[in-house]
Parts: structure tokens; sequence; C-alpha cells
């Protein structure tokens, strides 16, 4: 047999009886007693100690505050996400009382910009929304919507906002091209703006017989692009860059 074979078969002997020997040492005592976990995790579990009571605890004496929050926008944030574990103030309510965050930047948590949120959510810059004012100022956090309905769309949508405002499509108002119910102002998620969908829509301006000022482009649609979307070479919002 040829050593370089010898030398491999000596390696991997030497390889497997680590992986025993690991095996044995790390591998704790009862796994897989009762599955491809372990058994004694269960106890563990339960010995530790309870610290979140859960929303039905809470709604149990603060039953108003629960349906004005269950009305609001922040019906799916159980109240410990903002005030924390309360099983301590659950059992003893008089000695115990659970934090209620006000400082400002608690709220941009959730609610300070940030492009991978979707669409719709609620997003402030935090610097330039109401700087140095707690939210709690205008918000009430049980019922948080707006005291006045935001006029600009770069209120939730920033990160278009910042790209339009720097593009050739930075005078044009959001509605030119989005037909918007003021609902969706108060519910994004369920009424949704419309947006173009014929190519006939950009040649409102530039096609070149446009009642547009003459600075704006212009292309022959009957031989520009042939049959596809403008939006499928240009980006609406920054319509210099092209996909």
């Amino acid at each position: 047999m040829p050593q370089q074979a010898i030398r491999l078969i000596v390696i991997f002997a030497l390889v497997a009886a680590a992986f025993v020997a690991a095996r044995s040492f790390l591998i704790p005592d009862t796994f897989g007693d009762e599955g491809p976990y372990r058994a004694a995790a269960l106890t563990t579990i339960v010995d530790r100690e309870i610290k979140y009571a859960g929303h039905q605890k809470c709604t149990g004496c603060h039953r108003g505050i629960a349906e004005q929050r269950s009305a609001s926008h922040h019906h799916g944030v159980v109240c410990e996400v903002c005030h924390g574990p309360a099983a301590d103030h659950a059992a003893a309510p008089l000695d115990v009382k659970p934090p209620a965050p006000r400082e400002r930047g608690f709220c941009p948590l959730c609610h300070g910009y940030d492009p991978s949120r979707p669409t719709g959510f609620p997003q402030v810059n935090p610097v330039a929304h109401n700087p140095l004012i707690p939210c709690m100022s205008c918000h009430d956090p049980h019922a948080p919507e707006p005291p006045t309905i935001p006029e600009e769309c770069g209120a939730c949508h920033g990160q278009i906002a910042r790209q339009k405002s720097v593009s050739h499509h930075a005078t044009l108002p959001c509605t030119t091209c989005h037909a918007t119910a003021e609902e969706h102002k108060v519910t994004p998620r369920l009424i949704r703006p419309d947006r173009p969908r014929e190519r006939t829509f950009c040649g409102t301006c530039h096609a070149e017989d446009a009642a547009s000022p003459g600075s704006i482009p212009r292309v022959d649609f009957r031989t520009h692009g042939e049959d596809y979307l403008c939006w499928q070479c240009h980006y609406p919002h920054y319509p210099e860059m092209e996909l």
C-alpha cells in the first residue's frame, strides 16, 4: 500500500477518534433521551423565574387603557414591550411599579427612519422631527395616532423623499403621479395610493407634442422604448438613473 494512502488512513482515524472523544465530553447526558434535544432542558426552563405577566393580567386592572390601545395602531404591541416584565407588579401592584419610558430615545427604536422597515410604517428622522421634544408631548403611547395628519409623504416615505429631492422630479408633488385618498394618511397599509400603469402617463410631460415647458426632456413615444413601460428603464423617483 502506498505511504500516501497509509498517511490518509491514519489522519482519518485520528479525526474519527477525536470526534468520538469530543462527543462523549461535550454532548449532555440527557441528549437523545426524548428525541434530538436535551431532555433536561425542560426542567431548566421550568425552574427559571417567571418575569412576564402577559397582557391579560394587565387588562384585568387597566381595562380603559387596554380598550384604548386595542382600537389604535398599537393594538399589536403588548404592554410589556414598552413597560418591561410585569410579573412582580401583577403580584404586588402597590409595591412594584413597572417603568414607563418617557425619554425621547425610546420611540425611535421602532419609529426612527430605517429603509429596511415595511413601506407605510410610520418613520421619522429623530434629529429633524420636533427636536428635543418628548414624543409623549404630541402622541399618546396607548393611541399614538398623530394629532394632525401629515401633510408631506416624506413623513413615512423618507427614503423616496430623499432620493426624489436630488432628482429632476424634485419639484413634482407625489400626488402628480400617485392618486392618494386622504384615508391613506391615517391607515397607510389598508388604503394604498394608486400608481401610473400606462406609458402614456409619462408622455403627458415627455412626449414630443406634450404641453409642458420646453426644458423638459422629450422623446418620440412611437420609437422610444418600443412597447416597454417607462419605469422598466427609468426609476420614477430618480429618472436620471437607468435601470
